[in-house]
């Protein structure tokens, strides 16, 4: 039976893609240029609508099974102002070592071809393909000016059920909790604020009172992880041909600090999978994709501006932190419906 469709890239976006066009009763192969899954910089947090997604990929007890620590609360500090809030319902915190792995297994499990430590060459004339998931992660750009730079580690030590940001004009820390009792330290900053730090990432998190009293009582137990430069783009901002689906990063990269950058690569991943095997244009595809994220990256990119802006601090009891979370997220109702009421099988 001849491939008809290709995943670039084995992630969360690929693997999810991969998964539903199995789901739809289409081949599939995907092309992972690594060997093996490994430690990747991410916030490690996967908003409340990846349980629809993930229920939606018949995989949610699997992952249940894995343990996902249980983060039910969001705490924001700009300098020394605190905004503390319930999220709308219980997300989950796994680390993407976990993630990719128990991914790239589910979809090879559901009949997926994983082909692993090759890159992928859009020239091979050997791919005849219906459709090409392009899920290969984010286009490295390099921005001019103050370059900005991402960072991770995991630490040892009491957890909790807060996801908690700690902003400066530097840039920001994020903490959060993840399987087997271990937190997530993972961060942005300017180029020339590591510097000052002589790129010393266990100095620079401990900048602050505030968060240096957050980590006293962990212990990093791995190496600092670091990534960059990194560049925001929306999707539409790029062009792809006929039978060619973007997803994850690929398609576009949205401000960290929102944590939403895991539901958006299962939910693209899902839309494109269904949209390959289904026979959907990949215009429609773009359109659909721009159209639930145009406001989660809209909002994203102003709340970062104002984040590194210490004049905004003193707003911070008087954010609408509810809103402010549901506002920087896709909707999975819209895209249910999308997919249920105007994407049909192609005759």
């Amino acid at each position: 039976m001849p491939i008809q469709v290709v995943v670039a890239g084995g992630g969360p976006a690929g693997a999810s893609t991969a998964i539903a066009a199995r789901l739809e009763g289409a081949p599939v192969r995907v092309i992972e240029r690594v060997t093996g899954s490994r430690h990747k910089v991410c916030g490690e947090f996967i908003s409340p609508g990846g349980r629809w997604c993930l229920e939606e990929l018949q995989l949610w007890d699997e992952f249940a099974a894995l343990g996902p620590h249980q983060i039910t609360r969001c705490k924001l500090h700009l300098g020394k102002h605190c905004k503390e809030w319930r999220l709308p319902e219980c997300a989950w915190g796994l680390s993407r070592l976990q993630l990719d792995t128990f991914l790239l297994d589910q979809a090879a499990r559901h009949g997926a071809e994983v082909v692993r430590g090759e890159a992928f060459d859009h020239r091979r004339q050997d791919l005849a393909f219906s459709g090409l998931i392009v899920a290969y992660g984010r286009t490295n750009i390099h921005p001019p000016g103050d370059r900005i730079f991402g960072f991770k580690a995991h630490f040892e030590g009491p957890s909790n059920d807060a996801v908690e940001l700690f902003f400066d004009a530097s840039g920001y820390v994020g903490v959060s909790g993840i399987e087997a009792q271990r937190t997530n330290v993972c961060g942005l900053a300017r180029e020339s604020a590591l510097r000052k730090y002589g790129f010393d990432f266990d100095a620079f998190v401990r900048r602050s009172s505030s968060m240096a009293d957050r980590l006293a009582p962990l212990r990093r137990q791995m190496r600092w992880v670091a990534v960059g430069p990194i560049s925001f783009s929306f999707p539409g901002n790029r062009s792809w041909p006929d039978q060619v689906y973007a997803a994850g990063d690929a398609l576009m990269f949205v401000d960290p600090l929102t944590g939403s950058g895991i539901l958006n690569a299962l939910l693209t991943g899902r839309m494109a999978g269904l949209a390959a095997a289904r026979g959907i244009a990949s215009a429609e595809y773009l359109r659909a994709c721009r159209s639930l994220l145009r406001t989660p990256f809209t909002v994203s990119s102003a709340l970062r501006s104002l984040t590194w802006r210490t004049a905004f601090y003193g707003c911070t009891p008087y954010l609408p932190g509810q809103l402010l979370f549901r506002w920087t997220r896709a909707s999975v109702q819209r895209a249910s419906d999308l997919c249920a009421q105007n994407w049909k099988l192609s005759q």
